[in-house]
């Protein structure tokens, strides 16, 4: 028995990312669908900050503004003179050398002097760009003198001004903004105002602002959806709760509202009540069920997330959303026929209607998987071939892949030629590689030729702690314990926080029944930095039966089990239910293994080694 089942988890983002992907999945809008644009576009750091720490319900739908609605600058008459054009390359030139602050002051003057709003505005994002707000906002200023109708400029004067202490001047506009609204916009136009108060750097000053702001409007909906959204940027979530509440008082059917409030409330079990509650009378609230399909995920009840998504797909069949999400759930639950068939639609419909938003690259490695799954390596390798390399790293995924699959197919020289003609330009790239052919020479018990690729590594990348880690898991395979040993103390000293590091080494001294407290103190550090990781917590199992601590051990192994039926897990707790005299419970695990992998070698030692007949 080796520890290299300890090794990082595979590269494609799938089966254990489903819940952060799925949730995605879930939040995005659909055809047809608008997202509530940013009151304000400034990118300085302070403004990403307040917009990070902004509540999270945000996906406000709203009637986007047509091009009709918003006036055209004034320009101003003067002809674009050689002087300019000089004057104003010099400008861009400066900044795109680093000196911000001449391009931006000889950028502004060029602007004063030309009364020209578009020249204004480059100045503007220069000082942006540098993340010098002071100087954005007086640039800002003369955009807005120069084009007093541009509602982009009101916008970036807006979100600089929200940055300071005193709010007073952006109460007047705000509130000027919402009495010019008419009444068919003005639910959106207040969400918008309470998304660019969520950027004010002082949230209880901008709440007051609201509350006053909207103190006209307490007949509508969004009002009360507004205040409940900032007052959970206060930390007020009685204050937020209760607003949600009377959101839906005044609007029931509102699925803004009903989200709002699911978002709100303290407790997620609570959240998904109402949620269900609202599915109930409203079935066809679709921003709503997405949500609920979420939280589903979320709480790891997969089946019951797949119905809901399955209800979308009916109404809408096309939904691509949904159709990806299916198709991971199917993946999830080992359904692969059926993953594959949603997986497949995905791409088809996104070939009729292609979106710039959507890559199906990860669809496409997802594809390849299942199929290599079924042992089809030719049709797995066909689908990477459709795979195109619109990033380093999706390229280098790929090429790993078709190494990987070569490789299954006993194409080893092959494999390892197209991981060495694989151009990249990053450490973690090439480490990448290094670390792809050295797991292909452990499969092919080529460990010495394996180690020999990550010495090489080495060499050029002493303090990877990737490679390391990797090349200590192929020393324990060689059983040289002593190099093992050495690289992992590295990259604990490298890297404090790596929990596998931990792990691994406490992992290899309990396997060998040799410094047993010491493998304990070890394993133990590992779980406090990861107290669910499923394979750490069976590490400690067999730490504590190591030790006789039997009962412990048992304990340990049953949760792992249950969070990850692996295999190994599965042949550690029937190895402990075995001493203990639960015989019958130890063989139903060892069958379990054997079910999902027969040819383990844990398996088949352990076996041997206790006489055991499945």
């Amino acid at each position: 028995m080796t520890v290299t089942r300890l090794t990082r988890l595979p590269r494609l983002l799938l089966i254990l990312t489903l819940p952060a992907t799925l949730a995605a999945c879930a939040s995005a809008p659909t055809a047809g669908q608008q997202v509530a644009p940013a009151t304000a576009q400034p990118a300085v750091a302070a403004g990403r900050d307040a917009v990070a720490k902004a509540p999270a319900v945000r996906r406000v739908r709203t009637r986007a503004k047509t091009s009709s609605e918003t006036p055209a600058e004034e320009l101003p008459p003067n002809p674009l003179s050689g002087d300019v054009m000089v004057r104003f390359l010099a400008a861009e030139i400066a900044n795109q050398r680093g000196a911000w602050q001449p391009a931006y002051v000889n950028m502004l003057a060029l602007a004063q002097q030309t009364r020209d709003p578009r020249i204004a505005r480059r100045a503007a994002e220069m000082a942006l760009n540098a993340r010098q707000a002071g100087e954005a906002l007086a640039a800002v200023r003369l955009w807005r003198q120069l084009a007093p109708t541009s509602d982009e400029a009101n916008q970036f004067y807006l979100g600089l001004v929200m940055l300071g202490e005193d709010l007073t001047e952006a109460r007047s506009l705000l509130q000027q903004k919402l009495e010019e609204t008419r009444l068919p916009l003005l639910g959106s136009t207040v969400l918008q105002v309470q998304r660019l108060a969520g950027r004010a750097r002082n949230k209880a000053a901008a709440f007051t602002m609201l509350e006053e702001l909207f103190a006209p409007y307490d007949n509508l909906p969004e009002a009360h959806i507004a205040l409940a959204q900032q007052a959970t940027a206060i930390g007020d979530g009685k204050r937020a709760t209760q607003e949600a509440r009377k959101a839906l008082s005044l609007n029931p059917s509102s699925e803004l509202g009903i989200l709002t409030l699911a978002q709100v409330l303290p407790e997620k079990e609570q959240a998904m009540r109402v949620i269900v509650d609202f599915l109930r009378a409203n079935p066809e609230a679709r921003e709503v069920r997405l949500a609920y399909a979420r939280m589903l995920v979320e709480t790891k009840q997969y089946e019951a997330a797949r119905n809901q998504f399955q209800v979308l797909l009916k109404a809408q069949p096309d939904d691509l959303t949904v159709l990806y999400a299916l198709g991971l759930l199917g993946m999830q639950n080992n359904q692969l026929a059926e993953s594959e068939r949603y997986l497949t639609t995905y791409l088809q419909v996104l070939a009729k209607n292609p979106d710039d938003e959507r890559d199906p690259s990860q669809t496409l490695l997802i594809l390849s998987q299942i199929a290599e799954q079924r042992n089809d390596i030719p049709a797995a390798l066909k689908w990477l071939d459709q795979v195109e390399p619109n990033s380093s790293q999706t390229f280098v995924n790929t090429q790993v892949r078709r190494a990987q699959l070569l490789a299954r197919a006993n194409q080893l020289p092959q494999a390892r030629s197209i991981l060495h003609d694989t151009a990249t330009d990053t450490e973690e790239d090439k480490v990448q590689l290094l670390i792809a052919e050295a797991q292909l020479l452990r499969t092919a018990n080529q460990v010495g030729e394996g180690m020999a690729v990550l010495e090489n590594g080495l060499k050029q990348y002493p303090e990877n702690a990737d490679l390391l880690y990797d090349y200590a898991l192929l020393a324990e395979k060689a059983d040289k314990l002593d190099v093992m040993e050495t690289a992992l103390r590295k990259v604990i000293r490298i890297a404090p926080t790596n929990q596998h590091a931990y792990n691994a080494l406490g992992y290899s001294f309990a396997e060998r029944g040799i410094r047993l407290e010491e493998a304990f103190t070890l394993v133990e550090r590992a779980l406090s930095l990861a107290p669910d990781d499923p394979f750490i917590m069976d590490s400690m199992g067999w730490v504590q039966f190591r030790l006789g601590r039997l009962k412990e051990a048992e304990a340990l192994l049953r949760r792992a089990h249950a969070i990850r039926p692996d295999p190994e897990i599965a042949v550690h707790l029937g190895e402990v239910l075995w001493v203990i005299g639960l015989r019958d419970d130890a063989r139903k695990f060892f069958r379990d293994a054997n079910t999902k992998d027969p040819k383990n070698d844990t398996l088949r030692s352990t076996l041997a080694r206790l006489q055991v007949k499945l």
